[in-house]
């Protein structure tokens, strides 16, 4: 039979909460009574449970993971799943585990995040962005429990958040074409109710409003991110009477959909069309062509976001938004003259 904490207070003649504290080597218990309690622990080889020991220091030592969203990005999306990877390494080396939490439930009404972190005695959370954010998102980013947004603007009282500088990334792009004298630009944005991808689509009229480059319809579409979207954009794009000189995508999986949409109409790239996406995702290296992307910096993002929430957690709440920089990477899908 499994011995319980009170099976061990009640051999030692004490209280269970005498027995965790002495687990969980709290001072103020008499070395008689320690060592009394060590002995039947040995004797009898016990186990303190989890619980057990996360009552008596009020930690448990776990970070709830949240994809937040009606329609999220889950552990599908390449981009995402290399920054949670970092995160998960990075917390991990700090002492902490993820506990995953869905949302389906929370679609059905019969469940909340903050009801389930609080259950769970979850140290802090962190938050992926999705699109059509749900209630129970924001009603944990206005709770005491320490929360650290993805592309996820959290500002309550314990929160903060980290985010690519997404603003920059449209000038990168449109100003490299415009040093290689590229002035016929066609776009593929995400969705435009999404908070990056409006970042992103206003980022990349301003930079071609800057440089007095022409904003066209004809070569203005939007997708969710994904490939498919970028296919059937880049297919819209193709049947206008005119053709873009080259194609910036919001995400290097809609690139790799608007380079499948390029390849069937039997378009060479960089040669007919020229084409950059954005993420930096693994199958950019091994695209035909290797793909021109902006790197978003998974890593840094990834152990930021562990090192910011470890702060919150240890009661430093000073801790401000962040945003990190863009690279672009020059890969055989565009031409430098």
């Amino acid at each position: 039979m499994d011995l319980t904490i009170r099976d061990i207070a009640k051999m030692a003649g004490v209280s269970p909460a005498t027995v965790s504290k002495i687990i969980n080597n709290y001072e103020g218990i008499g070395d008689a009574t320690r060592q009394k309690v060590y002995k039947i622990i040995e004797d009898t080889k016990y186990q303190p449970t989890f619980s057990a020991k996360s009552l008596a220091t009020k930690k448990s030592n776990l970070i709830g993971l949240i994809y937040a969203g009606k329609i999220n990005v889950d552990f599908k999306h390449p981009f995402f799943n290399e920054v949670v990877n970092t995160f998960k390494k990075s917390v991990g080396a700090l002492g902490y585990d993820l506990l995953l939490f869905s949302n389906e439930k929370i679609y059905q009404g019969e469940s909340k995040y903050l009801e389930r972190c609080k259950h769970f005695h979850v140290d802090g959370c962190l938050v992926i962005a999705g699109d059509e954010i749900e209630e129970a998102v924001l009603e944990i980013d206005q709770s005491n429990i320490p929360c650290i947004g993805i592309d996820l603007k959290l500002e309550g009282p314990h929160s903060s958040h980290i985010m690519t500088d997404n603003a920059k990334i449209g000038m990168k792009v449109v100003e490299y074409l415009y040093l290689n004298q590229i002035r016929k630009v066609a776009y593929i944005g995400g969705k435009q109710d999404s908070l990056i991808a409006g970042i992103r689509n206003d980022g990349y009229i301003e930079a071609m409003k800057k440089f007095g480059l022409p904003v066209r319809e004809e070569w203005l579409r939007y997708g969710d991110f994904f490939e498919e979207s970028g296919y059937q954009s880049m297919k819209e794009i193709l049947s206008a009477e005119d053709r873009p000189q080259a194609v910036f995508a919001a995400s290097d999986m809609m690139a790799l959909g608007a380079l499948k949409a390029m390849k069937e109409q039997g378009l060479s790239v960089p040669e007919d069309i020229q084409l950059i996406g954005c993420d930096d995702i693994e199958a950019c290296r091994y695209s035909d062509p290797p793909l021109t992307t902006v790197k978003q910096d998974k890593q840094k993002l990834g152990k930021l976001a562990a090192y910011m929430l470890d702060d919150l957690i240890q009661d430093n709440h000073d801790i401000h938004p962040v945003k990190v920089d863009p690279e672009l990477v020059i890969r055989s899908s565009s031409i430098e003259r």
